[in-house]
């Protein structure tokens, strides 16, 4: 897995690297197949935006989430890239599952 980290406006220092690889382990534990993984962190004058792009087999997923403080954002952008990762695997699963039966219905 590539894992890209920049920011605009903002220093990306050890620390808030460490954070969101820390945080990507999440996603990487429920789904093996992530090829790719460009984050970028903004800072825009009272707002914090966090943005997301995993490269998976077939699809680009895409996120982004905002808040007051760049470590909520941060927060709130795993918890969406999770959910919608969890969805590519259920879609992708299903989808093999119903070949396998139209496979042995013939």
């Amino acid at each position: 897995m590539n894992l890209h980290i920049t920011g605009h406006h903002l220093e990306v220092t050890p620390a808030i690297r460490d954070y969101v690889t820390a945080k990507l382990e999440r996603v990487t534990r429920h789904f093996d197949s992530v090829i790719d993984v460009n984050v970028i962190l903004t800072v825009e004058k009272l707002k914090q935006k966090a943005e997301v792009t995993v490269r998976v087999p077939g699809k680009d997923i895409h996120v982004d989430a905002e808040d007051a403080d760049l470590y909520a954002a941060v927060d709130t952008l795993i918890d969406k890239l999770d959910r919608q990762v969890q969805k590519y695997k259920q879609k992708a699963q299903d989808h093999h599952r119903d070949t396998i039966k139209n496979h042995i219905e013939e």
